[in-house]
């Protein structure tokens, strides 16, 4: 009689943590600077040893000491920044003016204390905002894609609280046509009042930035309903609307001059009729060739097409529409000059390409005798860029280009932003609800100037030669500086997931990417080693980075849980602009695929521009 033998395997899950070591680097910085014995009888550093090393070796020339004492009063929790959970070892405060070798290196493990990049707006403020980047969102009241999802004042909430500087309104008049809906128009999308979007803005407006909120409106409204949100408008908005005194500007206010004010950019009424008459004109020509809608069709929006059928152009020139090449709408009554005069005196940025344009390039030629701003979809973008650079640069040296996304992006994907960056484009139209890669370099972006929502554009890009001269972002430059990031460890993920939610056996495997996005000489990434089974990885390893433009590139770095057989899990990110970066040894906080900051999680890492 066989006898059957069946071996038992059992799994226990390993979860060991290990205890935290500072790297070398922080025990050496440590050695150097420490200037006193503590009451234990090992070296410290005091308040003033603190101070020479973040002047010698994080770069904080300016620091006084008063700041200095300020910075170990958080360590010890004197300003309740949080507890000190990252640690293993439960840290017992000396009592006294000096750190022991574990402070030293909480403190640097500290995002609240020793951040990657500033928190506080530190640029000039007084200029034109044609001088500034603008953090600015597309259809910013689409709960989810273009097509079908809910339109609701939340998005917009959201949006200002993460420091997005301008809200796109699209008007419609409703079922009744007595008031106005906000929706995208021609889709499936369900509608939310107009009053409701207003009203929400005001409330959230000034919440992550006193600097102007700009709504843009894209209007499919009868006179009447124009009026009407005109009025509704000044009642919201009160005192803080900024209603300019000249019409048209002659040059932009600053931010600093429009702080906790609230601009309105659209098409004026008179322009806006007259280029629907153009366009009823044009549309009864054709109308013997075909449907009028189809034809409506541009040679640029053919050429972007491709070898799409004429279902896909119909769907992409109802949804990819310029709000600054108006469309029909069902009625078309005469305005009253009262109507259009009520209307037009809100609008401080008058939208729209001047009168006669019949190309891009005409509609990029600069007035001197006014400013306004132009809307161009991401791919006349890139033709213009492609075949007149010079003029999109010179345009928005006084004036303000909006980019937006191409109609075709139903799920609100987003495009590549560095193409608009460099030549100029202020408002970089965003589907703030996508959570892709774009936008959390759209985000990270932003973290500059103190996340404010306003960002200088460089010299370079606002210089101009004797004969007109500007940047050329085609030409290949020389290096400029080099970047060098060193990755230390990290921690966190044990208090901000659970035990679990990489790998149900064992501690994590995690690795880092992290690279620069930029112009294309720039753009480059790299990625550590794999540390098994740790939930406090350390990789000590150091990469670098040749920069030709510096000035406009951001450092992305992303965690990554490996996993042999399935799909890498994602462990948290960050988006950092260079030129914000603060040399030495700072702590990293990571944030989730929709840019949320983790509680805990952070990398330990160093900057050094050589």
């Amino acid at each position: 009689m066989a006898i059957s033998t069946y071996n038992c395997f059992c799994f226990t899950r390993k979860f060991k943590i290990a205890e935290i070591q500072p790297p070398d680097d922080v025990r050496r910085a440590f050695e150097t600077y420490a200037d006193g014995v503590g009451g234990g009888g090992g070296p410290t550093i005091s308040a003033d040893g603190l101070r020479r090393f973040l002047v010698e070796s994080q770069g904080e020339k300016r620091i006084s000491s008063a700041e200095v004492t300020r910075l170990m009063e958080k360590l010890r929790g004197g300003d309740a920044t949080g507890p000190k959970h990252y640690l293993e070892k439960i840290i017992k405060p000396s009592g006294s003016n000096f750190l022991t070798i574990e402070e030293f290196y909480h403190f640097l493990f500290s995002p609240e204390i020793n951040p990657p990049i500033k928190h506080e707006v530190h640029q000039d403020m007084t200029l034109p905002i044609s001088h500034y980047y603008i953090f600015t969102g597309h259809n910013s009241y689409l709960t989810g894609n273009q097509l079908s999802s809910d339109c609701s004042d939340i998005p917009i909430i959201k949006a200002l609280q993460r420091g997005v500087r301008v809200i796109e309104l699209d008007m419609w008049p409703n079922s009744t046509r007595d008031n106005v809906d906000i929706l995208h128009g021609r889709t499936l999308t369900s509608p939310v009042e107009i009053i409701k979007c207003l009203r929400s803005i005001k409330e959230y407006a000034f919440c992550a930035s006193p600097y102007p909120v700009v709504i843009t409106l894209e209007d499919h409204l009868t006179p009447n309903l124009q009026a009407k949100v005109a009025e509704m408008i000044k009642e919201t908005f009160g005192d803080i609307l900024y209603i300019p005194d000249d019409e048209p500007l002659t040059v932009f206010p600053s931010p600093e001059d429009l702080k906790h004010r609230i601009i309105i950019s659209t098409k004026p009424p008179k322009e806006y009729l007259e280029s629907k008459d153009q366009t009823k004109t044009t549309g009864s020509q054709r109308s013997s060739n075909g449907n009028a809608t189809s034809q409506r069709i541009s040679g640029e929006e053919a050429d972007d097409a491709g070898g799409k059928d004429l279902s896909d152009l119909k769907s992409e020139s109802s949804n990819d529409k310029d709000e600054d090449e108006s469309e029909e709408d069902e009625e078309d009554p005469k305005f009253g000059k009262d109507t259009a005069y009520q209307y037009r005196k809100l609008i401080t940025i008058q939208a729209g390409k001047p009168k006669g344009a019949s190309s891009t390039k005409d509609a990029l030629q600069v007035d001197p005798t006014c400013v306004r701003r132009l809307s161009l979809s991401e791919q006349k973008l890139t033709k213009a860029c492609t075949s007149h650079s010079a003029d999109v640069i010179r345009f928005t040296q006084r004036n303000l280009l909006r980019v937006y996304p191409k109609g075709t992006r139903v799920r609100s994907t987003n495009y590549k932003p560095m193409l608009a960056w460099t030549h100029g484009a202020q408002m970089v139209a965003f589907n703030t609800q996508g959570h892709c890669k774009q936008l959390r370099l759209m985000q990270g972006f932003f973290r500059a100037n103190g996340g404010c929502g306003y960002v200088r554009k460089p010299d370079f890009l606002m210089n101009m030669g004797p004969n007109g001269e500007v940047f050329d972002p085609s030409v290949s430059l020389p290096v400029k500086q080099t970047l060098k990031v060193k990755i230390y460890m990290g921690d966190g993920w044990r208090m901000d997931f659970s035990k679990t939610h990489f790998d149900a056996y064992s501690p994590p495997d995690f690795y880092v990417k992290v690279g620069i996005e930029g112009v294309p000489d720039d753009t480059l990434m790299k990625k550590t080693k794999v540390i098994e089974d740790d939930w406090i990885p350390v990789w000590d390893e150091e990469f670098s980075y040749p920069l030709t433009v510096p000035e406009l590139a951001l450092l992305r770095i992303e965690v990554k849980e490996y996993d042999m057989s399935e799909k890498h899990d994602f462990g948290g990110q960050s988006c950092l602009p260079v030129s914000e970066l603060r040399p030495g040894i700072r702590a990293v906080p990571l944030y989730n695929k929709k840019g949320s900051v983790y509680k805990s999680v952070r990398l330990l890492m160093r900057f050094k521009f050589v």
